[in-house]
């Protein structure tokens, strides 16, 4: 069921509330499904643990926790849970940093690089399924939003 059906057969109207407030609301849930989603499609880890992967691939070096963190959004706290159920399941190794012992560095397991390359295909065709029908202008003007909306975020909360 899609959000509009969920949001029909739970007799919720759209009526009056703001775009911003309708488009957060739009994003969580999204995000909650495609997560779910995610999580089944994956089977050997989860949504998050995947995103961390990708993170961890797209950094020029080994990343550290807190840096990764950062990438990800979440806290230290979190990253570290993360990692941990990831080289339990051997796709990550934490390995200590050689200029700062005190600092531990990510890297990607030679099975976490098999399982993403007999997987990749996969991913294609997810990305392109959902964004299909979706216009390049309209796809850069949400990410434009998007980080915008993330600018606009820092500084709440300190």
């Amino acid at each position: 069921m899609d959000f509009e059906q969920v949001m029909q057969q739970e007799n919720v109207s759209f009526a009056g509330i703001e775009a911003p407030y309708f488009l957060l609301g739009l994003l969580s849930a999204f995000d909650n499904r495609f997560q779910a989603a995610a999580d089944k499609l994956i089977g050997a880890m989860s949504w998050k643990q995947f995103f961390a992967v990708i993170c961890i691939h797209m950094c020029r070096e080994a990343p550290g926790i807190k840096e990764l963190a950062g990438i990800l959004g979440t806290s230290h706290q979190n990253t570290k849970q993360i990692l941990l159920k990831l080289e339990k399941k051997g796709f990550v190794r934490l390995e200590t940093d050689e200029k700062d012992r005190r600092k531990q560095r990510v890297q990607l397991t030679e099975s976490c690089r098999t399982f993403c390359e007999k997987n990749d295909e996969i991913g294609i065709k997810v990305i392109q399924q959902m964004f299909s029908g979706i216009a390049p202008e309209d796809l850069q003007a949400t990410i434009r939003t998007i980080m915008q909306m993330e600018s606009n975020l820092k500084g709440l909360g300190e």
